[in-house]
């Protein structure tokens, strides 16, 4: 019988034992540290601690709970075996909402509307068409097209950069570092929904930030190590960021102590914004150990070299 493995340092993954046992009742699952998991084939992980993977002699297949896999990537000690991740039909829906109503929590100044509220004022903000607030999108896969497109919809000028070229009907579209500073140009909010690699670690620094236009707010969605946090607090502090809503962090869970917590100009979610359902997770984890059984090719298999 096969053995499955559940391996995170702060996230409780007992929660996923049951569907992955109801997708494949042929699986034995275990907690990573019980007695019968040193043998186990397949690590189905979030954020493992350094070297667990490795210590699994017999592992053939690692499997991420999600559509990023960084936290897994981090390791240094990573064995060489096929790394999976979870593509959820459903998430760029999910992020679409989520960065919709960042974006018209902004928009519609809402932000002024609590603050006001916790003094007693009344006061009616400013109030502008969605068309002259211009949003740019970092990222335009799946995910990000889904939700450049649905902003473009709801009546907002939109801009996309991408690393390499992508064209989407009715937004101005850039590509490549060289061209950053044209697309930041103007842009009112910000939204970051790129993969991790080399190149985008850092990449949200003060010199990016300086770029937008005075005021502007940020919407971070894609990951941690994206964004340079004392260059966003200082953005914030200074006034030329007007807000933040901020919804991945390079250490997770944000500790209490963090400065970021009771900034008033920021918004911390608790890496909420699209998430796979316990059954997507269990389903692919499940057919994903039965075709590596079978010498079959794997589904949504990262390709580590190119990370």
């Amino acid at each position: 019988m096969t053995k499955l493995v559940l391996i995170s340092r702060d996230y409780d993954m007992s929660a996923l034992a049951p569907s992955i046992v109801a997708a494949a009742p042929e699986l034995q699952v275990h907690s990573f540290g019980s007695p019968d998991a040193g043998d186990a084939q397949v690590a189905v992980c979030w954020n493992p601690p350094a070297g667990a993977l490795r210590s699994l002699p017999n592992l053939r297949l690692m499997h991420g709970i999600a559509a990023g896999v960084d936290n897994i990537l981090r390791d240094p000690h990573l064995p060489a075996v096929p790394l999976c991740r979870v593509v959820d039909p459903y998430q760029a829906r999910a992020m679409s909402e989520f960065v919709m109503w960042g974006a018209l929590h902004f928009h519609r100044q809402f932000d002024q509307v609590l603050a006001n509220q916790q003094r007693g004022v009344w006061r009616v903000p400013a109030q502008t068409l969605a068309g002259d607030c211009t949003i740019g999108v970092m990222g335009l896969d799946e995910i990000g097209a889904r939700v450049a497109i649905d902003l473009m919809r709801a009546g907002f000028t939109v801009k996309g950069w991408a690393r390499s070229t992508r064209a989407l009907p009715g937004i101005q579209s850039f590509s490549g570092r060289d061209a950053l500073p044209a697309f930041l140009s103007g842009v009112d909010i910000l939204v970051c929904l790129l993969p991790l690699t080399s190149e985008t670690r850092g990449l949200l620094n003060a010199e990016v930030l300086r770029q937008l236009n005075p005021g502007a707010k940020l919407i971070h969605v894609g990951r941690g190590e994206h964004l340079v946090m004392d260059a966003l607090l200082a953005a914030l502090s200074d006034g030329h960021l007007g807000g933040a809503i901020v919804d991945v962090f390079p250490n997770e869970p944000l500790p209490p102590d963090d400065p970021l917590w009771c900034h008033p100009k920021l918004i911390v979610t608790p890496h909420m914004a699209a998430i796979a359902s316990l059954e997507t997770i269990g389903l692919q984890i499940a057919e994903n150990v039965r075709r590596l059984m079978r010498g079959e090719p794997l589904n949504n298999q990262v390709d580590v070299g190119q990370r």
